[in-house]
């Protein structure tokens, strides 16, 4: 589903933000767009999915039902994880790495899936939303916490390749890798002619060894 352009569409109310605006901007010092862009992002997929009602800002996420995954880290990745409360450290969050702002927003418990990014044309529609901004980028900074949902983002259902299940996997798990004797855990083993490797010793490895 992609949203069509209504200039007449209300603008978004930037109160709602404030809380996770500060948030955000404590964890770099400083705000930028890109962390806006994230918040806006994390706040839409929660809305869609039900999780977050029109009345609430913060999403606790208690019982880790929602699973987000990120196509790029940086500055957004944290807006995201500001808006949503899904971190690594609670494998809640995952980073796949396509070099692109966008986000899949997963409800674990129904299996529905949605992923959000950026309108095309966000960028340029910035300025006519910050029509004082001294520059460009502060433009950005501006426009995106008020440009309405419709001309800021984009969406559509998806399905993962990967079942939720498989990527959750089952709490206290592990195995040992036949051959460098290393634990792995979560079920990410690969089994090769019936031994149990780790996946850099599968041949998946994102280094060499000196």
């Amino acid at each position: 589903m992609i949203a069509t352009i209504d200039r007449n569409i209300h603008l978004f109310n930037r109160d709602d933000l404030v809380p996770l605006l500060t948030a955000s901007a404590e964890r770099h010092r400083h705000l930028c767009p890109r962390q806006v862009l994230g918040i806006r992002m994390g706040l839409f997929g929660l809305r869609q999915l039900g999780l977050l009602d029109e009345n609430e800002t913060l999403f606790d996420n208690p019982k880790k039902r929602l699973l987000t995954i990120m196509e790029t880290d940086g500055c957004g990745a944290d807006g995201v994880a500001v808006a949503t409360n899904c971190h690594v450290g609670r494998r809640t969050l995952r980073v796949v790495d396509f070099g692109k702002m966008a986000a899949t927003f997963v409800d674990t418990l129904t299996e529905r899936a949605i992923r959000v990014a950026p309108g095309v044309e966000s960028r340029e529609l910035a300025p006519d939303y910050a029509p004082n901004a001294r520059s460009r980028w502060h433009a950005y900074l501006e426009a995106y916490q008020v440009m309405p949902n419709e001309l800021l983002l984009t969406w559509r259902s998806v399905q993962l390749i990967t079942p939720v299940r498989e990527i959750i996997s089952r709490a206290g798990v592990r195995a040992l890798c036949d051959v460098c004797g290393e634990e792995i855990i979560n079920e990410r083993e690969v089994m090769r002619n019936g031994r149990i490797l780790c996946r850099a010793c599968a041949g998946e490895s994102y280094y060499h060894s000196l």
